[in-house]
């Protein structure tokens, strides 16, 4: 039998492979099939052998399917980290309008991305691939410019994770010296303190994924204690403990929901827009679960499913969250020149030591969790992109370990980079700051490459799965989605006050940009020749080819 892979990469070489791909294409045209217990629709012995073979991406199935729907659920909440995330970027946050501004521009950041979540599991309901937002983007626009869009979008949305991954790590690692720093008040931070954290922590977490794969289904629905009862914890504590024992009461309803501060240097309804930055970088996580649907059964059901209990969860615990910790703060001085201000806060809380450890400690545990869950995103996203010749040494970094299940060379490579970015922290922490803040504008492009081209096609170039926004609803929704994303776009390129100078300038645009050049670069100088796209079933304008490319390789029976 001839070797006919080098044309369809990912599909066996046989007439069963030839049946597959018919049942494949023929499943996203039947949003009501019948579906067994195991969550795939199948109906024969052969399928079922087939199946395990070939996944909806259109792949060869080589990783394990170790999630279910509270597992994933869980990924997404640990990943996705919202309260947390917004304990620790309050001193950011409070800034751009006082507690009112931080409390709205959360509400409003929420809104939209909830629309962009909507957009992105429809894609998802339709094409369940890790390769995310980089498969849909290639699919979306069309033959014509599907390839390019989408090499752009995978790159972008690894980039993306890439420093969101960077940005945890050092989070644990201050987060580890402020609590040092509360039982030792004559302790000065340095640099390299939080560095040596950063890898520390960024090393432990890479490990894991690599050698214990099987457990990390586990660590997800423990993220969801966490979270869930993690966050209730503190706010019970921020709404009961103020006020009692001759403690400072809780701040002025005035204070919390009304006394607008901003001394920006922008007008107050810029400030507000310019202020979502902070919300969007709390939530903005939608496509987080996406990275591994090929690890869950049914992923045309369970991802959708999972997003939306991951956005929901999420945006209430961190709303009531906000609300909690708002109310505890009765010296906002001292939190304003406070080192660790997060810290800071929960003393103001609990008005003792042994209460603000504790505090901290339960966000620690959650960015650990996280931190695992990053280099999951990581790995799988630049395995993604080298199982389609998109990236150096694609050969190498595509391979998947038999004996983990796992793209073992995809993750320590990304913990590589990971690793030369936390130096940078050693340079210049105001240069680290902006590659952390670069992570909304890379990841919200990426979602915009894939969401524009499906609403200016008429969404009509892909097969809807199971969760589909009909008629004038999807449009709405996608065009919503699509506005948010590039007007705010530019808007948190701007600087974060004025005036400015090198210190206090915004380098989000300089990072996106110079990224956007070396993916360039290496499109034109290697990747274009290696690249040859992800698979595109799910795609209605690929269908007819596709059928006439295998029918010509594959034997009758």
């Amino acid at each position: 039998m001839r070797d006919w892979r080098p044309d369809l990469s990912g599909f066996l070489p046989s007439r069963p492979g030839f049946d597959l791909i018919m049942h494949s294409l023929e499943k996203n045209r039947n949003e009501e099939t019948s579906v067994d217990q195991s969550g795939d629709n199948i109906h024969s012995p052969h399928d079922i052998a087939a199946a395990e073979l070939i996944n909806a991406s259109g792949h060869i199935q080589e990783v394990d399917r170790n999630f279910g729907l509270v597992s994933l659920t869980g990924y997404g909440l640990v990943s996705g980290n919202v309260w947390p995330a917004l304990g620790g970027t309050i001193l950011v946050a409070i800034f751009n309008g006082g507690p009112p501004g931080t409390i709205y521009e959360f509400v409003a950041a929420g809104i939209f991305y909830f629309m962009i979540t909507a957009c992105i599991a429809e894609l998802a309901s339709a094409i369940p691939s890790t390769a995310g937002v980089y498969h849909w983007a290639s699919v979306t626009p069309g033959k014509r410019y599907g390839r390019v869009i989408g090499y752009y979008a995978g790159y972008w949305n690894y980039l993306g994770w890439m420093l969101a991954s960077a940005s945890v790590c050092a989070i644990v690692g201050n987060v580890c010296v402020q609590m040092y720093g509360v039982t030792h008040p004559e302790y000065t931070s340095k640099p390299w303190h939080v560095f040596l954290g950063y890898i520390i922590m960024l090393w432990t977490s890479c490990l894991f994924v690599c050698y214990a794969n099987k457990l990390i289904p586990h660590l997800g629905t423990i993220g969801i204690f966490f979270i869930i009862v993690g966050g209730f914890i503190t706010v019970v504590v921020c709404a009961a403990v103020p006020g009692y024992g001759g403690r400072p009461g809780h701040a002025s309803e005035a204070f919390v929901w009304k006394d607008w501060v901003a001394d920006l240097g922008y007008p107050d309804g810029f400030v507000f827009l310019a202020g979502m930055l902070n919300g969007a970088y709390a939530i903005g996580t939608p496509d987080l679960v996406c990275h591994l649907a090929e690890e869950i059964p049914r992923p045309h059901v369970n991802v959708p499913k999972a997003m939306g209990l991951q956005m929901g969860i999420g945006f209430l615990s961190g709303f009531a969250y906000l609300i909690a910790i708002l109310y505890t703060i009765n010296d906002f001085d001292a939190l304003s020149s406070s080192t660790f201000p997060i810290a800071e806060i929960y003393a103001q809380a609990t008005g003792s030591t042994a209460g603000t450890i504790g505090l901290l400690f339960l966000i620690l545990v959650v960015f650990v969790l996280e931190s695992v869950g990053a280099n999951i995103t990581v790995g799988r996203g630049l395995w993604t992109l080298a199982r389609d010749g998109a990236t150096p040494f694609s050969g190498f970094l595509s391979r998947v370990s038999p004996a983990r299940g796992m793209p073992l060379n995809a993750t320590i490579a990304s913990a590589v980079l990971n690793t030369l970015l936390a130096c940078v922290y050693l340079g210049s922490t105001t240069a680290f700051s902006a590659l952390a803040s670069a992570f909304v504008l890379l990841t919200t492009a990426s979602y915009t490459a894939a969401i524009l081209p499906h609403l200016l096609t008429g969404r009509k170039n892909i097969r809807f799965g199971p969760f589909h926004m009909k008629g004038w609803l999807g449009f709405a929704v996608n065009g919503i989605a699509c506005t948010y994303m590039i007007v705010f776009f530019v808007i948190f390129c701007f600087p974060y006050s004025l005036p400015t100078n090198a210190k206090t300038m915004n380098y989000s645009s300089v990072i996106f940009g110079g990224s956007t050049i070396l993916i360039t670069a290496w499109y034109f100088l290697g990747g274009k020749k290696g690249y040859t796209g992800p698979q595109t079933i799910g795609g209605k304008v690929y269908e007819a080819d596709l059928i006439k490319k295998v029918a010509m390789v594959v034997p009758k029976a």
